[in-house]
């Protein structure tokens, strides 16, 4: 993995120099556009407004367009120059408890590595104190033309950095809340399901959906297509569901650990 960014954490009078590294890579779908009548792939081009020409890459700059409607063109020296001291550091401003952070605001993670010998010590203290203290660093940085909020949290003996959404970038929904009752019953009942259906291990699961949209682009390339897949409908009797629910979880894990049981030592 290739750094994205080289700075410091800055937190009182510690500092210590790190690089920021992409913690996920998201898998594309495989798709991509094309003229429905002959499959030609459809390109997106980048084109000047004004004179019709396409612009190489090296021809774009940014731009803001100001009150008056004339657009201001900034390049990326510009953007360099900016006085903004988040640029190179990652700027502890205080701690919070994990708790305190609404998951909605998480946004990407990166992963945290120390950069040189000085860095080792610092970089290993802070990373025990957030474990031992159950505590997030909040912090400011400037990745990609951006100044970010962020937190630093443990992992595995590391630190990951983990932009957030700025507050005023979430969405307020309104109140999309039911008012329909439910009873302690059902409560229960649905209680006993997520009971029978714990410890889910997300290691095992995959992506479903890629592994279908294969089987149909293997099924069309021949000319033949894939039966629609069962739609689950509404449901009409909440409790009778809820109890054949609880019944099939629970004879499938009766089953599973059957399974188990009858495994040779060895797996064999």
């Amino acid at each position: 993995m290739r750094p994205i960014w080289k700075g410091s954490i800055s937190f009182s009078l510690v500092s210590m120099p790190v690089q920021l590294l992409a913690a996920t890579e998201e898998h594309g779908s495989g798709l991509h556009q094309v003229h429905a009548l002959d499959g030609g792939r459809i390109r997106h081009r980048k084109v000047c407004e004004l004179d019709g020409r396409e612009v190489a890459q090296h021809e774009i700059a940014r731009g803001w367009e100001v009150p008056d409607g004339r657009t201001v063109v900034l390049d990326e020296a510009d953007i360099a120059a900016l006085p903004l001291p988040t640029k190179r550091v990652i700027d502890v401003v205080g701690f919070l408890d994990a708790d305190q952070v609404d998951p909605l605001m998480y946004s990407r993670p990166y992963w945290v590595a120390p950069e040189g010998p000085a860095s080792q010590r610092p970089y290993a203290l802070l990373t025990e104190a957030l474990a031992r203290s159950g505590r997030l660093a909040v912090c400011k940085v400037a990745i990609r033309s951006r100044e970010r909020l962020a937190v630093l949290r443990p992992k595995h003996g590391m630190l990951v950095l983990q932009t957030l959404l700025w507050p005023e970038e979430i969405r307020d929904p309104g109140d999309l809340s039911s008012p329909a009752p439910v009873t302690d019953r059902e409560l229960r009942l649905a209680e006993m399901l997520m009971d029978e259906l714990a410890g889910v291990d997300i290691d095992q699961l995959h992506d479903e959906y890629a592994a279908a949209l294969e089987q149909l682009v293997d099924a069309k390339a021949i000319g033949e297509g894939l039966a629609p897949a069962l739609e689950p409908g509404p449901v009409v009797d909440l409790m009778a569901a809820l109890e054949e629910s609880v019944r099939a979880a629970r004879h499938a894990r009766n089953g599973d650990e059957q399974d188990e049981n009858r495994t040779p030592r060895g797996g064999k």
